[in-house]
């Protein structure tokens, strides 16, 4: 997630699956376990394409945060 700004046209970016699985480090594979199991940030469906609003994956990664050290994340 190189960048938050809005585009030219004033869209916010959308990541496809490799470029979340890149930012956050894990396999493509994960992604869609996470996708499956309802665990991962939201996605939008562009035809036969996923894509992952900025916003949508910062909130996630919020929401994963944990409130003290060695505590999980409220599940929301």
């Amino acid at each position: 997630m190189e960048t938050t700004t809005p585009t030219m046209s004033g869209l916010e970016p959308l990541l496809s699956v490799e470029e979340l699985s890149e930012y956050l480090g894990v396999p493509i594979k994960t992604i869609y376990d996470w996708r499956r199991t309802g665990h991962g940030p939201c996605a939008i469906r562009m035809g036969r394409h996923l894509k992952y609003a900025s916003s949508d994956v910062r909130d996630w990664i919020a929401q994963q945060r944990e409130r003290r050290p060695g505590t999980p994340a409220d599940r929301r």
